[in-house]
């Protein structure tokens, strides 16, 4: 245990070296997820490199750098409601949960096998009250919005309907949307008094959002 808690504070330092991480908020969720409970075992002996790893299904869990880059656009605040779209490894969701509350933590995977996964990694770990639910993302959780963050873990050729309508007034969405075949930018999305306002960040890839709101399979 205490390799890998040396390990994730050389990840946290290079982190902010490069400044990926300027929070102290943020360094100190990086620094408390286990994320070697989050990746395969056969990669474990990379579970702290600043790469993504692959996770099953076609899926991967992304560079910290860029579980980084979201966390802190989103400017996650404790109690505040959490959406994610796209659960992976459940590793994001566990650093969200560390600012905002597991309870606050809401998450939905098209994939039934990884929703599985990231259950079973989330419970092993330690944040068994995080929600997981098996879904089609794009069309977000009417049932329990509004949320006063939204993040996609996953490309959408635009910012999805249905996650605007459910992102509270004075909420904040991080959405990847597409500027090639290949390359995404970072978008944040603030919603304020009935205005939506999008700034463009930095590039990244990420799998696609399918669903019906999003691209066809």
């Amino acid at each position: 245990m205490e390799a890998e808690q040396q390990s994730a504070e050389r990840l946290v330092e290079k982190l902010r070296a490069e400044r990926n991480v300027y929070s102290s908020k943020v360094a100190a969720a990086l620094r408390s997820v286990p994320r070697e409970k989050f990746v395969p075992e056969s990669a474990r002996d990379r579970a702290y490199n600043d790469v993504p790893l692959d996770i099953g299904e076609g899926q991967t869990i992304s560079a910290p750098h860029v579980v980084a880059d979201i966390t802190e656009l989103l400017e996650l605040r404790e109690g505040q409601r959490v959406l994610e779209i796209g659960t992976g490894s459940g590793y994001h969701a566990a650093v969200t949960a560390e600012i905002v509350g597991e309870k606050n933590v809401f998450m939905i995977e098209r994939l039934p096998t990884l929703a599985r996964m990231a259950r079973r990694n989330l419970a092993q770990a330690g944040y068994d009250e995080v929600t997981v639910i098996v879904g089609d993302g794009s069309c977000g959780l009417p049932d329990r919005s509004p949320f006063d963050r939204i993040y996609l873990t996953c490309a959408a050729p635009d910012i999805p309907d249905p996650l605007l309508e459910q992102l509270a007034d004075g909420g904040r969405m991080v959405v990847p949307i597409p500027i090639d075949d290949e390359i995404q930018r970072l978008t944040l999305v603030e919603k304020r008094d009935g205005r939506v306002e999008q700034v463009p960040y930095g590039a990244v890839q990420f799998v696609p959002l399918v669903g019906e709101h999003g691209f066809e399979a």
